[in-house]
């Protein structure tokens, strides 16, 4: 409420509705949003991408990881790789993408390179600080593989893989939603905010960013209670 107040103190002394539409109009415009058809269709073009970068990204990401672990020569071979993919601006990977493959998917492609690392860098971490006399205790009384994997390897590997999802979930929105607005592929989010952008509606520019938020918690919420849920099992 606090801040709600500040933002219109704020847009009251500006007196600018270009320069910072307050609550009151954005809300109003966020309603009218609402009842059009191609809002909707916008929000699932972007969320199917996006959430399905995340998910391909966080399944390479804990495989790789874990091969990583196994065999360290790949760990060796994959750090190259890692370190670019960490370091590269994403507006590079954007325009690379787009001159390979075009704006359609490209938020599910910068969404999964932008997701990968942080999955394989806490996969890799958390499984090499798990318990050696654990895992020598296994080895010695031969437990199989699914065992060991329930009992000594997840446990331990929950709480990276918690916090990777937590920081992955956020990215992902970011720069997938990035990525649109840079790419312009139809019926996106990107190409909504471009557009306020362009008619200079700020009221609407809030309102997608409302939109974008709202999901991304929702689904963030949604993805770690089934997260925790099935680690209890």
């Amino acid at each position: 409420m606090v801040w709600l107040l500040l933002w219109q103190g704020l847009c009251l002394y500006i007196h600018n509705d270009i320069l910072l539409a307050g609550p009151l109009e954005t809300l109003r415009t966020l309603l009218q949003m609402l009842q059009e058809k191609e809002v909707y269709q916008a929000l699932l073009f972007s969320m199917i991408r996006i959430i399905g970068g995340f998910l391909t990204g966080s399944v390479l990401g804990i495989v790789l990881g874990w091969l990583a672990y196994r065999i360290s020569v790949l760990a060796d071979i994959f750090a190259p790789m890692i370190v670019t993919l960490k370091a590269v601006p994403v507006a590079s990977f954007v325009i690379m993408l787009l001159i390979w493959a075009g704006n359609v998917n490209l938020s599910f492609l910068i969404s999964l390179l932008v997701v990968f690392p942080f999955l394989y860098i806490n996969t890799l971490e958390g499984l090499r600080t798990t318990s050696r006399d654990l895992i020598e205790m296994a080895s010695v009384f031969h437990i199989p593989w699914a065992n060991r994997f329930r009992y000594i390897y997840f446990p331990h590997l929950y709480g990276y893989l918690y916090s990777a999802f937590q920081i992955a979930l956020g990215m992902c929105w970011k720069s997938g939603v990035a990525a649109e607005v840079i790419g312009q592929p139809l019926h996106s989010i990107g190409n909504g905010l471009y557009r306020a952008k362009i008619y200079l509606e700020t009221g609407e520019l809030f309102a997608w960013t409302i939109l974008v938020i709202v999901l991304s918690r929702i689904i963030e919420y949604v993805f770690l209670y089934l997260f925790r849920k099935a680690a209890r099992k």
